[in-house]
């Protein structure tokens, strides 16, 4: 059966088409769910709603696809899930026989458009250079932007006007100085941006021990989703390490590159460097810290 993209489907529901099983799929978890909320739009049919399937045994999914082969006619059946293992039974059929929606992660232009939507809702403005900034600095995950918006709208209520400032003032470079960004240049081995955050992070003020819990946090998240992916799919990796739509794809190549051996040698590298600091021994205060910190960094990233 055909894709629609997530206009199709509206344009669809708006006349009154209906499919008797549809499937939702893709990183833009936000969408989907709000999507699944929606259908079927001014109908009595029954609605059913599926999520976490591919968790069923193949044994247990037999049910799901003869009920897709032959679907009732006073009910609308709605799958919803981030990925496919198109190993199994159940998700060669729905991707036959359902209506399938398309929902991949938006694209700046994408993200641009939905967050005027959103503003429209709110009852607030922006100017092109404050919303330029929140793209910029918040990526284009929905449920992220959903979230930063509101803080945004609530700031400006006397004047009803998102400024730079406001931007400035209550978003934090997300896409540039966060942790994860910190983690994420280790995990792909690229030293001179891990470097390069790692001083962005302490120029802004953050602190040694803190830093090292993020990297150590990154490690742990690191190692529970190697196990995941070994043991399932890229759902299951998700379920168990939830990230912003965004970085997803990069992560799950990192992943695949990352060995389980050098994960666990990492994850030893950063208690050592954590205790050094802790005790003082190598430490030499918040210098012989920040140089634990770098050769640390050099270490993970090499």
């Amino acid at each position: 059966m055909s894709t629609f993209s997530r206009t199709e489907l509206e344009r669809s529901l708006k006349e009154g088409r209906l499919a008797p099983v549809y499937l939702l799929v893709g990183c833009e978890g936000y969408l989907r769910v709000a999507a699944a909320n929606q259908l079927p739009m001014m109908s009595a049919r029954r609605v059913v709603k599926i999520k976490d399937f591919g968790k069923l045994r193949e044994a247990d999914e037999e049910a799901l696809v003869r009920y897709i082969s032959d679907p009732a006619e006073s009910t609308v059946m709605i799958f919803n899930t981030e990925d496919l293992d198109k190993r199994k039974k159940l998700a060669r059929a729905l991707s036959e026989k359902c209506q399938v929606v398309d929902y991949p992660a938006l694209k700046d232009g994408q993200a641009v458009t939905w967050v005027k939507s959103r503003l429209k809702e709110l009852k607030v403005t922006c100017d092109e250079q404050a919303l330029s900034e929140i793209i910029m600095r918040v990526g284009t995950d929905v449920q992220t932007l959903f979230s930063e918006l509101d803080k945004l709208a609530s700031a400006a209520l006397p004047t009803k006007r998102i400024t730079f400032e406001m931007v400035d003032h209550l978003i934090g470079r997300s896409r540039e100085l966060s942790n994860w960004d910190l983690g994420d240049h280790l995990i792909a081995r690229n030293r001179k941006q891990a470097l390069e955050t790692l001083y962005r992070l302490l120029e802004g003020g953050a602190q040694p021990v803190m830093l090292i819990g993020a990297i150590a946090g990154n490690y742990h998240r690191l190692a529970l989703a190697k196990e995941a992916l070994t043991r399932g799919s890229r759902d299951d990796v998700f379920r168990t390490v939830p990230l912003p739509s965004f970085k997803r794809d990069a992560f799950i190549a990192n992943l695949k590159r990352s060995d389980a051996a050098k994960i666990a040698h990492g994850i030893k590298l950063i208690a050592a460097a954590d205790l050094a600091i802790k005790t003082s021994v190598g430490g030499g205060g918040p210098k012989g810290a920040r140089l634990q910190l770098e050769m640390l960094v050099c270490e993970l990233s090499g």
